[in-house]
């Protein structure tokens, strides 16, 4: 039940980005708080191109202020610990907002973060405006993390209820993003659309979905520092989307030696995103190991492409083994800045690809039993 559980939130974090300030993008958060602790600090925490920033303030009489710069309008996470040991500690209070130059003022005096209001800048008034459209869902969102969390350990460990529990959880992701995409398409000359855009395409974005829903912006959006970045992960996407030809790579196997995709040709091949310290990858490996064994032998394979860390040659050659994933496997052990996950804007795993014989890409994303399905719609019935 990791999708609803109570994970922390840098596991999931993803820094939007918004137009280029006209200013020198100075910013001053001014809080207010009901009164806490005289050991209580707020953090403020968010990332951007640089990497990770944390600045940490004590809450005095109820009150706290941060200021800095930041390049552009950036999506900032606001945690609260009475305790003031940090803000990776169980029961922190956090809640999200945006940082953009001026002053914004947060108010959180009616008894929890839940229920604050941010004000000060375009982008949050837009953000404010759309979280009171979204907050009867995110009720039912978090009724349901509650309801897992509550749950006495062996229920929780019930295939059913855990299967209950997604549905429902994803039936509500389903509405809160219709309720973006009517958020985007009703305020095309916003610049917190840019943002909202974003959030819609997640982790791995679709072209079919995202595009036109970029298309449909006004032009100064689209002109924005925002937009035209945008513009160019669209780009990408059109590059490994179904219908394009794969981009070719080539990478060392667990022997050093180099393997080129086009090595493959004439075959069906699966390009297989992972690493041994991703959990919801390793899950997926036994999906992945049945399909190979029920269509290896009708021209199908896989290249397993392994986001493991510098030095882990180890853990990733263990898992190799432990899963059973006996087909081809490379990788340049540089984590998240492998190349050919950067070739192929992989910002999420698992992720894949299928190709062709060509070497074209046919599907995208294909897990579970839908692997299996899929093979079986080019390659026919598995022996």
């Amino acid at each position: 039940m990791k999708s609803i559980s109570n994970v922390f939130f840098t596991a999931a974090l993803c820094s939007l980005t918004g137009v280029a300030f006209s200013q020198n993008g100075a910013y001053k958060l001014n809080g207010k708080i009901t009164p806490q602790p005289v050991t209580a600090k707020a953090y403020l925490y968010y990332q951007n191109d640089a990497g990770q920033h944390t600045d940490s303030v004590l809450i005095k009489s109820g009150t706290f202020t941060f200021s800095g710069t930041v390049a552009q309008p950036t999506s900032c996470y606001l945690l609260i610990n009475p305790k003031g040991n940090g803000f990776r500690q169980p029961g922190v209070a956090m809640t999200s907002l945006y940082l953009e130059p001026g002053t914004i003022n947060l108010n959180a005096t009616t008894g929890s973060l839940e229920t604050r209001k941010v004000s000060g800048g375009p982008i949050n008034a837009d953000n404010e405006r759309l979280n009171a459209q979204l907050a009867p869902v995110k009720q039912k969102m978090a009724a349901i993390s509650k309801e897992y969390q509550e749950a006495p350990a062996a229920k929780k460990e019930s295939a059913e209820f855990q299967k209950s529990l997604e549905d429902r959880y994803s039936s509500l992701s389903d509405e809160q993003k219709k309720m973006q995409i009517a958020f985007i398409k009703a305020n095309p000359a916003s610049p917190f659309s840019v943002m909202v855009l974003e959030d819609v395409g997640g982790a791995v974005p679709s072209l079919e979905e995202v595009e036109p829903l970029y298309n449909g912006l006004a032009s100064a959006i689209k002109a924005s520092a925002a937009g035209r970045k945008y513009a160019q992960e669209i780009e990408k996407l059109r590059h490994t989307a179904v219908g394009a030809m794969a981009p070719e790579f080539s990478m060392a196997d667990t022997t050093g030696k180099q393997v080129a995709l086009s090595s493959f040709r004439g075959k069906y091949v699966l390009i297989d995103f992972w690493a041994s310290w991703c959990g919801p990858c390793r899950a997926e490996n036994p999906n992945v190991v049945k399909a190979y064994n029920a269509y290896k032998s009708k021209g199908f394979t896989v290249l397993g492409v392994s986001l493991d860390q510098p030095n882990a040659k180890d853990r990733w050659m263990k898992a190799i083994h432990d899963d059973g994933l006996f087909w081809t496997q490379v990788s340049d052990l540089k984590g998240w800045k492998n190349e050919a996950a950067a070739l192929y804007s992989v910002r999420a795993i698992p992720q894949n690809f299928l190709l062709d014989p060509n070497g074209k890409i046919i599907a995208t994303n294909i897990r579970g039993e839908d692997l299996s399905l899929t093979l079986k719609k080019f390659l026919g019935a598995s022996e």
